[in-house]
């Protein structure tokens, strides 16, 4: 007799830790992110320097957007898809920095529980986007290089528009199950995020439910995914450098390699900056160099891109200045 009246006491406390938590959860109505600086002039500095640098990346990257959009010498596969990288590293830049620059401007850390959720969703959308994008342009590269006879008809114009599609879809809907299932989770261990920006990983600090496995679980498939893709990208470049090593002339292997050059050096900053900030040992974490490196991944990438790209292509820079010359003639 003395089981049903302790049965019905566990049942009962854990019903209530279960409604605790969600309550706890379902008030939520805001975050506390962490500053770029402790000292307003530092605060101020951190706004005129990401200024500085949204201004240039939107510039930039708005140029490269028009003249290919404008320019009819551009209209080719790898300028297509530079077209949308551009697309994607605007994104990323007005996802994150307006509000850091309105949070340094105003000295203040509040982000609002929706914002939170639209933030997290849009950077995971147009960071993955970016890097589905470039491992299509490196299979641009590689048909170019080791396949040139069969280019027109592997990379034609009705080829482009589905890879594009599909790098968008497949960002958008990842990024929509990982915002789903994180902010699914009941939130029981305060507002603080310790990053200037949304991320799973700060989200899921503040998770006092052990669902949070599944989405570890979503993670790991998304890694393994990313892997895919990495393994195909260094395949891909082997097969390049053979068949730029077989050029005959040096000036052929100059010309070949030279357009692959912005491609991987674009990646190799993407990927580097990615990687030792999720990957890097917990004994080097700290919230001044994860603060860093959020920065460096999140937004030097998207405002260097369109540079490297531009410094190394006698086309594109061509049609910018033409679209340059062109409006100031006009006004």
């Amino acid at each position: 007799m003395r089981l049903v009246p302790a049965c019905h006491f566990l049942f009962s406390t854990a019903n209530n830790a279960q409604s605790e938590e969600m309550s706890n959860s379902s008030s939520v109505s805001h975050f506390l992110l962490l500053p770029l600086a402790h000292t307003r002039q530092l605060q101020l500095l951190h706004f005129c320097l990401f200024l500085a640098i949204s201004l240039a990346a939107l510039l930039a990257n708005g140029l490269i957007i028009s003249a290919v959009a404008c320019g009819h010498l551009l209209h080719s596969p790898m300028f297509f898809f530079l077209l949308n990288l551009a697309l994607s590293d605007l994104g990323c830049i007005l996802t994150t920095v307006p509000k850091a620059m309105h949070n340094s401007l105003w000295d203040t850390t509040n982000i609002s529980y929706e914002g939170c959720v639209s933030q997290l969703f849009l950077v995971l959308f147009f960071i993955l986007a970016e890097y589905f994008l470039l491992t299509v342009m490196c299979y641009d590269r590689y048909v170019s290089i080791c396949k040139p006879l069969h280019y027109g008809t592997l990379l034609g114009s009705r080829a482009c528009a589905p890879m594009a599609a599909a790098a968008w879809a497949s960002a958008f809907l990842t990024a929509l199950l990982h915002t789903a299932n994180t902010f699914s989770l009941p939130l029981c261990h305060g507002i603080v995020l310790d990053q200037f920006f949304c991320e799973i990983p700060q989200i899921l600090k503040l998770s006092c439910s052990k669902s949070y496995l599944r989405e570890i679980g979503l993670i790991g498939i998304s890694i393994c995914l990313g892997f895919v893709c990495f393994v195909f990208i260094v395949f891909s470049y082997v097969q390049i450098f053979r068949a730029v090593l077989r050029i005959p002339s040096e000036q052929g292997r100059h010309k070949a390699f030279s357009t692959c050059l912005p491609h991987l050096s674009v990646l190799s900053l993407f990927l580097s900056t990615s990687l030792f900030a999720y990957l890097k040992p917990p004994s080097l974490s700290s919230p001044s160099l994860d603060l860093s490196l959020s920065v460096l991944y999140s937004v030097v990438p998207p405002a260097l891109n369109p540079l490297i790209y531009s410094l190394r292509n006698q086309e594109l820079k061509a049609a910018v200045w033409r679209l340059i010359t062109g409006w100031f003639q006009e006004h």
